[in-house]
């Protein structure tokens, strides 16, 4: 399938450059999975299609202020560091800026000293592993030297980096914000509990996947980068009892879409388990875990925009993001959201 199949038209002025004051006063546009009808409505309104008995599935990662600014030890150069992955230990996929002069062997200096990487080995597209060395916690080094990754598209400094974290995020250890998850509330969520909706948390830490591109003009050639995911047996016990007792799964975010279906293609059922996924999902796919979907409007010719297209189809999903265009959705991160189900 061409990789042009999966283009539209976006002004940049719709690429929203900051979050709005309340997070569930986005606009939300509920499509029906097989119709393609389509409502337009305001976030909080979700809690109008989700029923008693239904389970809503979030990934509770939280994102690393992964971002650091340093020098080569060698030179003094000027580096920028982006951490996206825990291999092992102190080992790290990263991405540098600029990555050109970085050899195996080169160490880099962050914070005077604080946090030293030494490059291990080279990957393509500015990739390469690092070892860290450090004193104390990491995290804590992180909170004092770096920044919150955002995407390349949100050009506006943001005021207050919480907002780039969901209201429920405890596992640190992503790149990227799992950003279908930004509009939910502490209320939105107490009010969805109040109706009998279920509430049930897996991660998956966001990765290299979310910064790369899909290079090849064919899909089937495009290989997904691994992330790291984990459900616990809480979560697995109560998503097959939502099966067995005929409701539905909710499933927020294209993060929590992937770790679901990862596992459910595997067992043919929900597991307790952890691991790493590249499954990569596009239109020919049996979904087998989820029976709804919220999501923001992604990026054009994206693996996100493949996996919704997946889940309802290529045409309705460009139709509706025609008319959210025509009607000046917000889009991306900080923008507005979809309910597919």
């Amino acid at each position: 399938m061409d990789i042009e199949a999966f283009d539209y038209h976006l002004p940049e002025s719709l690429i929203a450059q900051t979050p709005l004051k309340n997070r569930d006063e986005s606009r939300l546009l509920v499509l029906g999975r097989k119709t393609g009808n389509i409502e337009h409505k305001h976030f909080k309104n979700v809690i109008d299609y989700i029923e008693s008995g239904d389970t809503l599935v979030l990934n509770d990662t939280r994102v690393m202020p992964a971002r650091l600014f340093g020098l080569k030890e060698e030179t003094g150069a000027k580096v920028e560091m982006l951490m996206l992955t825990q291999l092992e230990d102190n080992d790290w996929e990263v991405l540098l800026k600029p990555a050109k002069r970085i050899k195996v062997g080169d160490k880099l200096s962050f914070g005077e000293g604080k946090i030293v990487a030494e490059c291990l080995e080279t990957l393509d597209q500015g990739g390469r592993i690092m070892r860290l060395n450090y004193e104390g916690i990491l995290q804590e080094r992180l909170d004092e030297l770096g920044e919150m990754p955002l995407p390349p598209y949100i050009k506006e400094r943001l005021d207050d980096p919480d907002r780039y974290q969901t209201v429920y995020a405890k596992a640190s250890g992503s790149a990227a914000a799992p950003t279908a998850g930004l509009h939910f509330t502490d209320e939105l969520l107490e009010q969805l509990k109040a109706k009998g909706v279920n509430i049930a948390f897996i991660t998956l830490h966001v990765g290299l996947g979310t910064f790369r591109p899909v290079s090849v003009e064919n899909i089937d050639d495009h290989e997904m980068h691994s992330e790291y995911y984990q459900m616990n047996q809480e979560t697995a016990d109560l998503l097959n009892a939502t099966k067995a007792n005929g409701h539905r799964i909710f499933s927020v975010g294209t993060t929590s879409t992937r770790t679901l279906e990862t596992i459910m293609q595997t067992h043919n059922n929900f597991v307790a388990e952890s691991g790493w996924t590249d499954i990569f999902i596009y239109p020919g796919f049996d979904f087998k875990a989820i029976d709804g979907l919220i999501t923001n409007f992604h990026l054009p010719k994206s693996t996100l925009v493949m996996l919704v297209s997946a889940f309802s189809s290529r045409d309705n999903i460009l139709n509706a993001y025609q008319q959210a265009v025509k009607l000046e959705y917000r889009f991306f991160s900080f923008g507005d959201a979809m309910l597919i189900f």
